[in-house]
């Protein structure tokens, strides 16, 4: 019997297929393999050290809006990046030993938040870059860089602007309280930063004619002194210079100035919320968004001498009106109209 024979050429489309499918599957198995060796191979993790004079996060991490603003960037916790956070609590001499650990533990970055932490940190370290973050204090008259252009060193960040914003702080004051002769200002005498704010205050104060009642805080039971010195002789007015002494004991002032019905201006609108009655400042979570951006830069390579240091650009101005209510006190159409944020 005759069976028909397929030619050479009737095989080549068929051995061509063969070869393709084949070819096909070996490239597939090759890319499964790189895959499998990439997903094996860890991203690099970054670890960022935080130093805090003030108290413990209540997970004992950077402030949320911070890691918050880092995640926005693309770092992830577990994933490729780290966190160590030290928090002095308010005892500001354990600063350094909070920044030798740091140093010792070789993180990557340090954002040192408030101005006792930026000089800890510096003082514990000239290699590791150092991001200020929110109310630093001013950055170029305490040393800590060169100029807001070209810090030239291993700082950078954010810095108070102190001149412009006394005044204004003072001139808001004014404007709520128009018959204040006498203003009191406490502030922390101990940190030069702060007084240099208060230099300023006065400077101010005598621009607008006022007379300032001069009590600095060096610890806690100063307080009590300066309660009794404004009950000798009463201020019109009262204004607060934030750090982190005179935040951490932010309610004993707010329940003071509630008693003898003394109308009071504070840096900053968390004050306002727990029942101050006036703010005038930048907020805490923008300040936070631009060290993320910092981080971002350093993590990627940019070196701090080269990243201009930043003064906050917006600025927040908050009234409490129950607080006014109860002190007795009306704010102007024209101050209420100006208010980014009014407390009911």
């Amino acid at each position: 019997m005759h069976y028909p024979t397929r030619s050479k050429m009737d095989l080549r489309p068929g051995l061509r297929a063969v070869r393709f499918i084949g070819l096909a599957l070996f490239l597939l198995a090759m890319l499964a393999n790189a895959f499998s060796a990439a997903a094996q191979t860890p991203s690099k993790v970054f670890r960022v050290g935080h130093l805090a004079a003030g108290g413990r996060t209540s997970d004992g991490a950077p402030p949320g809006p911070l890691r918050e603003a880092l995640r926005g960037l693309g770092y992830l916790e577990g994933q490729n990046i780290a966190y160590e956070a030290r928090f002095a609590e308010g005892a500001v001499e354990r600063l350094p030993g909070l920044a030798a650990e740091l140093v010792e533990l070789k993180v990557n970055v340090i954002v040192a938040q408030g101005g006792a932490a930026t000089e800890a940190a510096g003082r514990a370290t000239s290699t590791i870059p150092i991001v200020m973050a929110v109310a630093a204090g001013d950055a170029v008259a305490r040393g800590w860089i060169a100029s807001l252009a070209r810090p030239g060193g291993n700082i950078t960040g954010l810095t108070d602007e102190t001149v412009e914003l006394s005044a204004k702080r003072l001139q808001l004051l004014k404007e709520a309280v128009p018959q204040a002769a006498l203003i009191a200002v406490l502030w922390n005498a101990t940190d030069p930063g702060m007084t240099l704010r208060y230099r300023e205050i006065e400077k101010a104060a005598r621009t607008l004619k006022v007379e300032v009642q001069a009590l600095g805080i060096r610890e806690p039971a100063d307080f009590a002194v300066a309660f009794s010195a404004m009950t000798r002789r009463r201020p019109a007015a009262l204004f607060l210079v934030a750090d982190v002494l005179t935040s951490l004991n932010r309610k004993r002032v707010v329940e003071f100035a509630a008693e003898q019905r003394i109308p009071a201006m504070y840096e900053f609108d968390f004050i306002v919320r727990d029942g101050g009655l006036m703010s005038y400042g930048p907020r805490d979570n923008d300040g936070f968004r631009e060290t993320a951006r910092y981080i971002d830069r350093i993590l990627k390579g940019a070196k701090p001498a080269d990243l201009p240091a930043m003064q906050p650009t917006r600025f927040y101005f908050a009234v409490n009106l129950k607080t006014a209510t109860t002190l007795g006190l009306t704010f102007s159409p024209s101050l209420l109209l100006r208010a980014d944020d009014v407390i009911q």
